[in-house]
């Protein structure tokens, strides 16, 4: 089975590359989506996130809007953070990945928002960023409730660059030339990968094809 991560910075089409990657039949486990449920009422991050950062608890579940304002731009906050919701979500990506293998999937697809901010890039089989333009990500991003610049600069702040991001991919998608180009190489790259599912984990040293 390959396993492939797929990141990008804030902005860059993450989503719209999965929900892509799910129409062409590959399981895609979502990071994001994880975090959402662990937070959720009855979500196993709630009561040590609770205890950790009192007052971000709201009928049950965490006010992620108050979490999120009670850490950013504060380190030592975010790691405290990350040290208790991280072994919840690497738990579940591996009972995804055990059921992946049981049913014999030949390519599934991990979605990682921090995928190389994490350092855990070695761990898959190969990976692929999205990309685009710097003034196509401010534009998506600025259209979101609640986004500011000063936010935004702070979100960029933590996040690995785009640019060295693309030079540690495996695989580029750019995602700023309309959603057939971005597709149509998604689609070759599944192709690709299919075609050989016992392939070995590719050292970072070597080159790497672009697609």
């Amino acid at each position: 089975m390959i396993v492939l991560g797929l990141t990008g910075s804030i902005g860059m089409g993450k989503t719209t590359a999965a929900r892509a990657f799910r129409a062409l039949g590959v399981p895609v486990f979502d990071a994001d989506a994880v975090v959402h449920r662990l937070l959720t009422r009855g979500g196993a991050a709630v009561a040590p996130v609770a205890a950790a950062f009192p007052g971000v608890e709201k009928d049950g579940a965490i006010d992620r809007a108050a979490l999120g304002a009670r850490i950013f731009g504060d380190v030592d906050q975010v790691k405290a953070l990350e040290r208790i919701v991280h072994p919840l979500v690497r738990r579940e990506e591996r009972r995804f990945l055990s059921a992946a293998r049981r049913a014999r999937t030949p390519l599934v697809v991990l979605d990682i928002p921090l995928l190389f901010e994490t350092g855990n890039s070695r761990r898959f089989d190969a990976t692929l960023v999205v990309s685009a333009p710097v003034f196509v990500q401010r534009a998506r991003v600025m259209k979101r409730p609640g986004m500011t610049p000063d936010k935004l600069a702070g979100i960029l702040r933590r996040q690995v660059p785009d640019a060295i991001k693309r030079r540690r991919a495996d695989f580029v998608v750019p995602t700023g030339a309309g959603k057939h180009l971005s597709l149509r190489r998604i689609r070759r790259i599944v192709t690709m990968l299919r075609a050989r599912p016992g392939a070995k984990k590719r050292k970072h040293a070597r080159s790497r094809p672009r697609y």
